[in-house]
């Protein structure tokens, strides 16, 4: 196996060790762009509330490059999956960065780039994805459940009156 190869999936591993660590279910396709004729994403994760797609990448230079086949095969894998789709990058000597493949630059060919310097500005930190899941999940539930008991039970969870294992037991 390809030095390059061998890193990448190291990082891939730690990706998914994090997210399992967050508390999310998660799934790692090996060699997903070769060990089958579908395009897969790299990881899948998914905590009941948010799901995932993600196509990981990483270096130790600057900056990272994705084909437009790549970002296209995730979108296309993310939306029938019913996943949102997400470019993890992934600098050395750096944390795991997030981003919405619609956010990325498009080169002239088409293709995609993230800077280091993009990616710690701009980029989604894993810290902010993991707990941006929860607080999605509360809002969207909150859309969902209109106004009486339930919206008062997360209303008091989103203003710090209750934790999340005492809004759970009365939901």
């Amino acid at each position: 196996m390809p030095q390059s190869n061998a890193k990448g999936d190291r990082r891939e591993r730690e990706l998914v060790n994090a997210l399992d660590d967050a508390g999310f279910a998660v799934l790692r396709a090996p060699a997903s762009g070769s060990a089958t004729a579908r395009e897969l994403p790299d990881v899948l994760a998914g905590d009941g509330a948010s799901f995932f797609a993600i196509e990981a990448k990483s270096s130790a230079g600057d900056p990272i490059y994705l084909t437009g086949e790549e970002v296209a095969a995730l979108v296309y894998f993310a939306r029938n999956f019913g996943a949102n789709p997400r470019i993890a990058a992934r600098f050395d000597r750096e944390d795991w960065y997030f981003f919405h493949p619609g956010d990325l630059h498009t080169t002239d060919g088409g293709n995609y780039r993230i800077k280091k310097a993009v990616a710690l500005a701009d980029g989604t930190p894993f810290d902010e994805l993991v707990a941006g899941a929860e607080e999605v999940a509360i809002e969207e539930v909150a859309v969902e459940s209109g106004d009486g008991p339930d919206r008062d039970v997360l209303r008091a969870l989103a203003g710090g009156d209750l934790s999340v294992e005492e809004a759970a037991e009365m939901l």
